[in-house]
């Protein structure tokens, strides 16, 4: 009996489920409009607004910026041994640094500073939402005449997005002159060679995909763990949901994995 009851309610269960993916899915869409339109609106930029902006834009940026260049200089010395390293022992050394630029970064500096900046910046403050939400912050606002998106969400996104970008760019270049100094040393022999080899790697279809990933990883871990934080996930009159923060992680990095995968094949199938 209790196998066939479970049987009658399995769909049923499958009809929730869906109907939550769905819902969690449409809300990051209309919250990602939503954000967009008032980024590029002069009159999301009052002077309480800009004064929000810029605070939120230091503290997510200022304190990791540090910490995330230094250990993108170690991790870049590191890797560039081990392959040069490992290119030297099968007579390769000719694509050694190459093969650095490429792994390096391309593909995983741009994706370590948008986690790092998750983890460190965008994730908490959704759980700030969340508590503004409870706590009934929103409806404050509201009954004061603010938009609480445009007061509380908007600063957030953007200073997130502002963060990863940052973090991107800035540890790109340390891992540039780190890969010259871990294959050349302290000489400018090889730098003709290497702004050769650094031409061939960034052709313009690479450079143009490499700037669009960096891009949506931005706006991938700036908007949905907003997204998560700022909305009910319970049915009325219940508590929220207890997983409605892993869920919220879970599409986060379903999204990244995305970004990830088509921008590999637009640097490697064409």
């Amino acid at each position: 009996m209790n196998a066939l009851h479970a049987a009658l309610h399995q769909p049923t269960r499958l009809a929730v489920i869906a109907r939550r993916w769905g819902l969690a899915w449409a809300r990051i869409f209309y919250l990602g409009a939503v954000v967009l339109v008032l980024m590029l609106s002069p009159s999301s930029y009052s002077r309480g607004t800009r004064w929000r902006l810029a605070r939120h834009m230091y503290q997510d940026t200022a304190p990791i910026l540090l910490g995330f260049t230094l250990l993108a200089a170690l991790l870049s010395l590191v890797i560039t041994r081990i392959v040069v390293v490992t290119a030297e022992s099968y007579g390769l050394t000719r694509y050694a640094l190459e093969m650095v630029i490429r792994v390096l970064v391309l593909e995983l500096i741009p994706l370590t500073a948008a986690l790092f900046v998750a983890m460190r910046a965008t994730i908490p403050n959704g759980t700030q939402l969340a508590l503004m939400r409870e706590s009934g912050h929103f409806q404050a606002l509201r009954a004061r005449g603010a938009d609480p998106v445009r007061m509380e969400l908007l600063p957030r996104v953007v200073a997130g997005m502002y963060a990863s970008i940052t973090l991107a760019a800035l540890s790109c270049v340390v891992a540039l002159v780190m890969a010259y100094l871990g294959v050349y040393g302290l000489t400018l022999a090889g730098l003709s060679g290497y702004t050769r080899m650094f031409g061939h790697v960034f052709t313009p279809q690479i450079t143009l995909v490499f700037a669009l990933r960096t891009l949506f990883f931005s706006m991938a871990i700036a908007l949905i763990p907003m997204a998560s934080g700022i909305y009910e996930t319970g049915r009325a009159g219940q508590a929220q949901q207890p997983d409605s923060e892993i869920g919220g992680l879970a599409r986060m990095f379903a999204v990244l994995l995305l970004i990830e995968v088509v921008s590999l094949m637009s640097n490697y199938y064409y």
